[in-house]
């Protein structure tokens, strides 16, 4: 597989303004409609039962019935202000960082790029989103997800109140620090995400476009942008699950004095592995995949649509220049 920066009709590469509103756009869209399946994602990995004689399992569906007859529907959208705050410079990053190390790796001749390129630029793109965003992101989420109070019930008072207050709640308790626990493991998930992600839709949609000639250098239809973003947007959670609930365990609590963050995942690991089994490592895969999967044809498709009618608007969104008498 190999693609031409640009594309093969010579135009350029989409601009920071247009993976900005294009990205953004997505990736708001991606958080309102997934979002619940990634709550019910958190607290499958946060939960502790073993397979204890007599304790019943309890799956993704049960424990989104659990959330919704404890803490009302909108239980399941705890933590989307902190998602949808970073959700539009995660998206221009990813797609901006993308194209970038697409150029860079690409052939100096001819513009081609080959698989291994695409691979590596969506394993840079990953490494990129989870360091400037994504991290600090997901901590003040997870804190939110986790916490079991009743938004029904106004006695019931969370520690967290909303995005903003667990920020600030978290940097004056545990200092700038605890916004990037888990770091390491965030930019390896994001990192294989991105790369197994951008390199399979890549490779789908080159190959429709070799089957539908009349779309060659265009957009595909909608439905086959969906489909192939599903497919694609299923394989990384797939690919790396144990590292997500690792993840997702350190960064729920706080560290712990004198000991390293390799010690504190080492130490998780191996109390998961002894207490719940090879089976702990995977607890959230379901509804992981339901909420990454769908939301990466929604991102793509969105992405693509928005981008075309940016490009068509006029050349200051296409080449970054005003237009020119």
């Amino acid at each position: 597989m190999a693609t031409k920066v640009g594309g093969k009709d010579g135009k350029p590469p989409p601009t920071a303004a247009t993976n900005l509103i294009a990205g953004g756009g997505a990736g708001m869209m991606e958080a309102l409609v997934c979002h619940p399946l990634d709550t019910i994602k958190v607290r499958m990995q946060l939960s502790r039962r073993g397979r204890k004689p007599g304790m019943p399992k309890r799956g993704f569906l049960r424990t989104g019935a659990e959330i919704v007859k404890r803490e009302t529907p909108l239980g399941l959208y705890k933590g989307l202000g902190a998602v949808l705050t970073g959700i539009v410079p995660k998206m221009a990053i990813r797609f901006t960082s993308f194209e970038s190390y697409k150029q860079l790796l690409a052939n100096k001749e001819t513009g081609a790029v080959t698989g291994k390129a695409t691979f590596l630029a969506g394993l840079a793109a990953g490494v990129t989103e989870a360091v400037a965003v994504v991290t600090p992101m997901e901590v003040i989420k997870i804190r939110l997800q986790a916490q079991h109070h009743s938004m029904a019930d106004p006695l019931d008072v969370p520690k967290y109140r909303n995005a903003a207050h667990a920020l600030y709640t978290v940097v004056r308790e545990e200092g700038f620090g605890a916004l990037y626990r888990g770091v390491s493991l965030t930019a390896l998930r994001q990192g294989t995400n991105q790369a197994v992600n951008f390199t399979a839709y890549t490779y789908f949609k080159e190959a429709l476009r070799r089957w539908q000639p009349e779309y060659d250098g265009g957009n595909l239809p909608n439905w086959q942008t969906t489909l192939i973003g599903l497919v694609s947007g299923a394989m990384g959670p797939l690919s790396n699950a144990p590292i997500d609930t690792i993840k997702t365990r350190l960064q729920k609590t706080p560290a712990e004095v004198g000991s390293t963050a390799m010690q504190r995942i080492t130490k998780i690991a191996s109390e998961m592995f002894k207490q719940e089994g090879f089976h702990a490592f995977y607890k959230g895969i379901t509804p992981r995949v339901m909420r990454v999967a769908p939301g990466q044809a929604v991102t793509f498709t969105v992405y693509e649509y928005l981008k075309e009618k940016l490009e068509k608007s006029g050349p200051a969104f296409v080449t970054g220049r005003e237009f020119e008498e």
